[in-house]
């Protein structure tokens, strides 16, 4: 069998079982574009405004709801409307860090109720397995998946290293669960010299891109889509300054440039990369 990154999306999603990594995989090659945007602005009005502008662009929109200062349940409602009408998934960046019985309970209730409506979550592994355990045990039945944080883009990240391979042990064992990872580069193959690359499918979703700038002054940095899809393989592009600039004072028609300006790279990316790889 091939390796992942060799494969179409629409080939990639065939090979799924997981509903929510089969949706993402049809979604992106259905809308020919491998962008997320990550929505990070604390108001509601600008929350849904850039994610309505930003919407026929995206495959995924990344979202972290705690941030929101007039934060209503009716927000959600809005936010469902708006995925089917651009069609596009949702991945709440909660980043759960906790034990398994805690970070069930986060997923599943309190104010936001994330599993009830976010396709994708994600989690630091360093609690070890029991928080893949306590978080499956709500979304499985669902049929959401869950991101492993195996790298970060922030300069001085201490995710790396055996950190990251035992990321991708855990994930190699509740793969009907974990569809893939925050990371700078495909994992396939990383930390057991006993498992094929060919046999895995893991989705690598990668933040830090940008094109006009290579970081900021709280140590992110930057890739271009090229160096992130291209050259490491990865498959989703995560997005937002570089798009929306602070939210607050979105000009529609600039916001739809940048967004349609980062799809195109992304996709060119993915097909250099297809070209090459067949």
């Amino acid at each position: 069998m091939p390796p992942a990154y060799s494969l179409t999306y629409a080939q990639r999603a065939e090979r799924h079982s997981n509903p929510a990594a089969k949706a993402l995989l049809e979604t992106i090659e259905r809308k020919k574009s491998n962008l997320c945007v990550s929505v990070d602005v604390a108001k509601r009005a600008d929350f849904l405004r850039v994610i309505d502008t930003v919407g026929p662009y995206v495959c995924l929109i990344k979202t972290h709801v705690d941030i929101i200062e007039d934060f209503e349940p009716a927000l959600i409602e809005r936010l469902n409307e708006l995925s089917i009408k651009h069609d596009f998934l949702i991945f709440e960046d909660r980043k759960f860090a906790d034990i398994g019985n805690t970070v069930a309970l986060q997923y599943s209730s309190g104010v936001h109720k994330i599993a009830q409506w976010s396709h994708i979550t994600n989690a630091h592994p360093v609690p070890g397995p029991s928080i893949i355990v306590g978080l499956s045990s709500v979304g499985l039945p669902l049929g959401r998946g869950l991101l492993l944080l195996a790298e970060m883009s922030t300069k001085g990240s201490l995710a790396t290293g055996s950190y990251t391979e035992e990321a991708v042990r855990m994930a190699r064992a509740h793969r009907d669960f974990v569809i893939g990872f925050i990371a700078q580069r495909r994992m396939d193959g990383v930390g057991a010299s006993d498992v094929s690359s060919d046999e895995e499918d893991f989705l690598v979703l990668t933040p830090g891109v940008g094109l006009d700038s290579r970081g900021d002054s709280m140590g992110q940095q930057y890739r271009t889509p090229d160096e992130v899809v291209f050259e490491s393989g990865c498959d989703v592009i995560i997005v937002g300054r570089g798009i929306y600039g602070k939210g607050n004072d979105v000009d529609t028609q600039t916001v739809q440039a940048q967004a349609e300006r980062y799809r195109k790279e992304g996709w060119v990316a993915y097909e250099k990369r297809i070209a090459r790889l067949s």
